[in-house]
């Protein structure tokens, strides 16, 4: 049986292509908000953190109505960190929008997911967005697509569905360039007509496959996926497996049953085939299982996530400043709360390290990382990382590792040096193009992107776009330089002073300004040469009735203080050295903090 009355789809794209705001103005246009409704703009990004960095980081569903039909839409990340997060919602859809940015065109996370959608043999609905944009280039993103589609193998019905022309910022569409569109009811007209309504049997037993897991305060994990077969209703009695183990659970009782309706989840008494709804009633349900009818436990495959290709290790702080700013701060709390986040980030591996008081967690990037360090900390864990570093696998005795395919926009004054940075990280050009500006394309070793963005941001003066997606694995590569500069160390205990800093800017960069409480072994700036240097910033002035310091003090002015990000300072470590993360603050240091120490260890190295 088909399910006219609704259209199951998710909106995938590259980041800032502009999904999260084509959301916004089909949820206005669907009806979900009043007409003098004062709305914020991408309202799907509801998360601190997306609302901070304007990216989507978590898949998210909604519902509009469009005539008699509901359009249940996902909205999903376009960072390549979080490509798992997209791999897993495409199991609960029918069909896919596939939205391009006007002047940048296909990039490599759109190849990403394109891929994937057409590997699930899900129909693909082309948009061109941003076509408002000064320097859009329509025709030539619309034949990159062409060739891209090609080269993906896809089938000539996706080739010969008509491209759909659209600007989310403004709410219009249109299937021809040369008649500006007025709203967006061609899109819709086209999701109606060319993704296909939801298949399957309503009076089979009932069968739900998890893709998505929220939490609630009140009732606890809740199961998101699309119902594949049968009727559920509330309060019936239900089983769970899994196509990995083969085990099914207990029966359990249904607690409640939601619908998607605009922003909001609706409670219903049954939910049939065809509809994204969110279950709640038992407690360690789990991305990937699939809930049926006690009569036929029947597991429904679940796609397979590409593997992590990052790690870093987290354990529990050790500085002198250990307990002074987190809440939770032991090891049973860290271990804890990363276990914790295995159950709703499919991409993301952990395990016990080599002590009681280490882990180690795989990711799909840094950013992937930096996001769970980041939110971590907002929640009052204080803990310590160790510098990002890539995953080798090994076959025929062979070590491989990741290569990921990077593209860089840049004015063509500035492709020389990226070429060049490139090129001393072991990436190799593939292809280049343009005129005014030059888009080039690269295949580079992951761990030769590790703290390449900012030298990228100053050689192209800010205005170079760069992107990059794992592609494969090759032979090892070779060594790659991490920093060519050494680290300015702090020579004891106590607080920055105005003096004794203004002494030491003139040895590199600061990190830190005046009156910052520091420990000895603790980073406090990047030197202007080779090799660490350590240096005394909390020495005072004497002060005497002979030498009055209070008029003196004022003309010491700092002309070099740069405070680092989260992001910053995971690029800046290097392996002998860790970044403690609290609440309140970030401190690189050194791993063995004595001085003496490192001293006697160097020697025996150079021995």
């Amino acid at each position: 049986m088909i399910r006219s009355d609704i259209r199951n789809i998710a909106i995938i794209a590259h980041v800032d292509h502009g999904k999260t705001t084509l959301v916004d103005q089909m949820l206005r246009q669907g009806g979900v908000f009043r007409q003098n409704q004062q709305v914020a703009e991408r309202v799907m990004d509801s998360n601190d953190l997306e609302r901070e960095r304007g990216i989507t980081i978590l898949a998210k569903n909604t519902a509009v109505h469009y005539g008699d039909a509901k359009i249940n839409i996902v909205d999903t990340p376009g960072h390549a960190d979080f490509g798992g997060e997209v791999e897993r919602v495409l199991k609960m859809v029918d069909g896919v929008l596939l939205l391009v940015d006007s002047f940048e065109g296909p990039m490599p996370q759109t190849r990403f997911v394109l891929q994937k959608a057409l590997s699930l043999s899900l129909p693909v609905l082309l948009v061109v967005n941003k076509v408002d944009r000064p320097d859009a280039r329509c025709d030539e993103v619309v034949d990159e697509l062409v060739d891209l589609l090609i080269e993906l193998d896809a089938d000539p019905e996706t080739l010969d569905r008509p491209i759909i022309y659209a600007s989310a910022r403004h709410g219009t569409a249109t299937l021809d360039m040369r008649t500006p569109g007025e709203d967006l009811r061609p899109l819709f007209e086209a999701i109606m007509k060319y993704i296909p309504a939801p298949e399957g049997d309503p009076d089979g037993p009932a069968q739900v496959l998890i893709s998505t897991i929220d939490y609630n305060d009140y009732v606890g994990r809740i199961g998101i996926g699309r119902i594949n077969r049968g009727t559920l209703k509330d309060n019936m009695m239900v089983v769970r497996t899994n196509a990995q183990s083969g085990q099914v659970s207990a029966p359990w009782r249904l607690t409640g049953l939601s619908l998607y309706d605009g922003l909001k989840r609706v409670g219903a008494e049954a939910v049939s085939m065809g509809d994204i709804v969110a279950l709640t009633g038992l407690a360690d349900i789990s991305i990937g299982d699939t809930v049926c009818d006690p009569a036929c436990p029947e597991a429904l495959p679940f796609v397979a996530i590409t593997e992590p290709t990052v790690t870093m290790t987290f354990s529990v702080n050790d500085s002198p400043f250990a307990g002074r700013e987190g809440q939770y701060v032991t090891s049973r709390h860290l271990r804890a709360r990363l276990y914790r986040e295995l159950e709703t980030d499919v991409s993301l591996r952990v395990r016990d390290g080599e002590t009681p008081d280490q882990f180690e967690v795989w990711g799909r990037g840094e950013l992937h990382l930096s996001i769970l360090i980041e939110t971590m900390r907002r929640e009052g864990y204080e803990f310590q990382v160790s510098k990002p570093e890539v995953i080798y696998h090994f076959e025929d005795g062979k070590r491989l590792e990741p290569i990921e395919r990077m593209v860089a926009d840049v004015p063509q004054a500035y492709a020389g040096a990226v070429i060049e940075k490139i090129g001393r990280r072991r990436g190799t050009l593939e292809s280049m193009g343009g005129a005014d500006r030059v888009r080039l394309e690269f295949l580079v070793p992951s761990r030769g992107l590790f703290g390449y963005r900012s030298e990228f941001m100053t050689d192209t003066r800010g205005e170079g776009i760069m992107s990059a997606v794992f592609d494969h694995y090759e032979e090892y590569k070779g060594d790659i330089p991490h920093r060519n500069v050494g680290a300015l160390i702090c020579y004891e205990t106590g607080e920055t002073t105005q003096y004794a800093l203004f002494n030491v800017q003139d040895r590199g960069t600061l990190f830190l300004g005046n009156q910052t409480p520091v420990y000895g072994g603790m980073i406090c700036g990047q030197s202007s040469r080779p090799g660490d240097i350590v240096v005394n910033v909390c020495k005072a002035k004497h002060v005497t009735n002979m030498r009055n310091a209070s008029a003196s003090e004022d003309s010491l002015r700092l002309v070099s203080i740069h405070p680092l990000t989260l992001e910053e300072c995971l690029e800046f470590i290097d392996d002998d050295e860790l970044l403690e993360i609290t609440p309140k603050s970030l401190r690189m240091r050194k791993r063995v903090l004595s001085h003496e120490l490192r001293a006697k260890a160097a020697a025996r190295a150079k021995q």
